[in-house]
Order: C-alpha cells, then sequence, then structure tokens
C-alpha cells in the first residue's frame, strides 16, 4: 500500500477527527488519527498488516507484540500474516507488563507494531519490556508516524504513513485559551 492509499483509508472512514484533543501521551492537538474505525474493518487490517509485513520481509520474526489497546489488532494480524503469536502488553500500577500467560523468550526476535506513533512513549516502554526477557528487538512498525522530528527506537523503525500535526503542552495549547472542550479519545485516560 502507498502512503496515499493508506491516508485515503483515514479519509474514507472518517478516521481523521478534527476539534480539541489530549493525547494519550498528554498533549494536545486540533486532529486525531482513530485507527479503530479502521482496524474494524478485517479485511482492511489485513491489507495493512500484510503492508507493514512487507517493510520488514528481509528479517527473521518470532513474535509481534504491541500495546494495548492500539496495538491489540494490529500486533495479532500482523503476527497472522507471518505465521508467529501475536502479544501484547497492558499497564498495570502504570508500567507495561505482560499478563494472561503471555511470555517472550530470551532470543526470541520480536518486532513491535503501534497504530500510530506521536512521542513513542508506549512504544519505548514495550521495547523495555521486551529487552527485560532478554529477547532481540528486530524493528518498530506503525500505521501512522505523526513524530514531530522521527524518533529514534535504537532499531529500524517504519510506517505506512507520515503525517504532521501539531501537538502542544497544555500550557501552551491554542485551543485550551480559547476554552474549547477537550475530548481524550485515547486508550489511556
Amino acid at each position: 500500500m502507498t502512503e496515499k492509499e493508506v491516508l485515503r483509508l483515514f479519509e474514507k472512514f472518517g478516521a481523521l477527527l478534527k476539534g480539541h484533543f489530549k493525547l494519550s501521551s498528554g498533549l494536545h492537538s486540533e486532529k486525531y488519527l482513530q485507527c479503530a474505525l479502521i482496524l474494524q474493518h478485517p479485511d482492511i487490517a489485513e491489507k495493512l498488516s500484510k503492508a507493514l509485513v512487507n517493510k520488514f520481509s528481509s528479517r527473521k520474526i518470532d513474535v509481534v507484540i504491541g500495546p494495548a489497546l492500539g496495538g491489540v489488532t494490529l500486533a495479532y494480524e500482523t503476527a497472522r500474516a507471518l505465521g508467529v503469536r501475536g502479544l501484547f502488553t497492558e499497564r498495570q500500577d502504570g508500567k507495561m507488563v505482560l499478563r494472561r500467560g503471555f511470555s517472550i523468550s530470551k532470543g526470541e526476535k520480536v518486532l513491535v507494531v503501534e497504530d500510530v506513533v506521536t512521542t513513542g512513549g508506549s512504544t519505548k516502554e514495550v521495547i523495555e519490556l521486551v529487552k527485560s526477557f532478554g529477547a532481540d528487538i528486530v524493528g518498530v512498525g506503525s500505521i501512522i508516524d505523526r513524530s514531530v522530528s522521527g524518533i529514534d527506537f535504537g532499531v529500524p523503525f517504519e510506517s505506512l504513513a507520515k503525517i504532521d500535526v501539531e501537538t502542544f503542552e497544555e500550557d501552551k495549547c491554542p485551543f485550551c485559551k480559547k476554552e474549547m472542550p477537550v475530548t481524550k479519545p485515547g486508550s489511556r485516560r
């Protein structure tokens, strides 16, 4: 899939929302990418996942993992496309953990996936968790990269599309200054 095709999906399914949003990172923005509106369609989730797999075709991958909630469907579909296990992490007492009997073995080759990367905070937490098991991170993949200056995860980072959306610290947010109501659509509330 081309970047243009991916972005067209966001338009087609009304997944690029406009307003005043507080992102999971704590930053504020006038745009929000709601990947769930796209990933709810299994055929599209499958196409996006296969496109992401193509970006890592030269690497051996044993496990795909993503943070809940945004990375759950993508991790599953990407793992399915690769024929490997698909896991997700969850927050417990503010910390990213593996639950539900999931485990990662030392030396396994792990691909970390996320629906949208903004600051990379959740993705970095997943990377640190995976490393704590002695596994090897082969790369990070996302549907959308909305980071402003790019993020160095210490491994190859590939996205299907890049979109520039300005973000603001709460105390510098022009929408807060106009007293516009804020929506918190992300998974961290």
